[in-house]
């Protein structure tokens, strides 16, 4: 089903869902949550990468978890950028973590896909240490953080973006996933993107004409099986930098698979969301997230 949505909701506003900001202050940590920073969860070529979490002080576990990938055009950005929203989500009953991954051009593709699955399986690994529901994981993010999230849904099982990052008996999978403006088929990104000439050769080795297999080898888009889980994409009409088609592409091609799929377009919006338009996909992701991740 698609939606254009410009109503006014409720005012909850976690700045998250914009393009993540770079190093900051920590935002406030309620008493009800456990806010931990820095712990390690791989360490590919000594780069000892580490997510932020957090968790609900009191209440019947095991919890639902949500892995969140920020964005930076796959060479730049911080997981710091979600601190807040991930706190709020541990309010509302959930394990949420943050998560940095190797960047490009130094870790071109599939490094950042590599680390982002070993996150899910250490999460699984440590699932009774932090209270964590192993078969209630989700995983959301923006931009480059959405593609690398909708990569986590549609490659489930395959084994050469597995990597060699841990925990290799865990598995990858994610339950569902919340794709907010992230790119699906990097073959169409030139030319709809004031960005992508510059972006995508870094992270896939070359330009379109030199590097095609990676283009679609990284596309989300060209891994859709009837296997992929259940998403959410939300995206602004006015993008500049990843293009409205990038979210309908993938909806089709999930829709004509039989998997289930939503896209709220939001109407004016462009490449990072703010005032309504960032409460209305604040307020979409929750709704998904409890459907698809809180026992009934």
């Amino acid at each position: 089903m698609t939606r254009l949505l410009s109503a006014t909701v409720p005012a909850v506003v976690f700045l998250a869902l914009a393009a993540p900001a770079p190093a900051q202050k920590d935002p406030p940590v309620p008493n009800t949550v456990t806010f931990e920073k820095g712990i390690e969860y791989t360490n590919p070529d000594n780069q000892h990468l580490q997510l932020n979490m957090a968790r609900p002080k009191t209440g019947d576990g095991p919890f639902p978890c949500v892995l969140f990938v920020h964005g930076g055009g796959f060479r730049a950005g911080s997981r710091e950028g979600y601190n807040a929203q991930i706190i709020r989500l541990a309010q509302q009953g959930y394990v949420a973590v943050t998560v940095s991954y190797r960047l490009a051009p130094k870790y071109p593709f599939p490094a950042a896909v590599h680390d982002t699955k070993a996150a899910v399986r250490w999460l699984r690994a440590n699932a009774k240490k932090y209270n964590i529901d192993p078969n209630n994981i989700g995983v959301t993010g923006g931009s480059a953080g959405g593609t690398l999230a909708q990569m986590l849904g549609v490659t489930g099982g395959v084994k050469e973006f597995e990597g060699d990052g841990g925990n290799p008996e865990q598995s990858s999978r994610v339950k569902c996933v919340v794709n907010v403006y992230g790119a699906n088929d990097f073959t169409k990104s030139y030319g709809k993107s004031v960005d992508a000439h510059e972006v995508l050769p870094l992270y896939l080795g070359g330009n379109l004409e030199k590097a095609r297999p990676a283009h679609i080898r990284s596309s989300p888009l060209y891994w859709v099986t009837p296997d992929a889980v259940p998403t959410l994409c939300i995206h602004g009409t006015e993008d500049k930098y990843v293009h409205v088609e990038q979210a309908e592409m993938l909806v089709d091609k999930l829709k004509a698979t039989g998997v289930e799929v939503e896209l709220i377009k939001l109407e004016g919006a462009g490449h990072g969301f703010k005032g309504k338009d960032l409460e209305t996909a604040e307020k979409a992701m929750i709704a998904f997230f409890d459907k698809h991740l809180k026992k009934k």
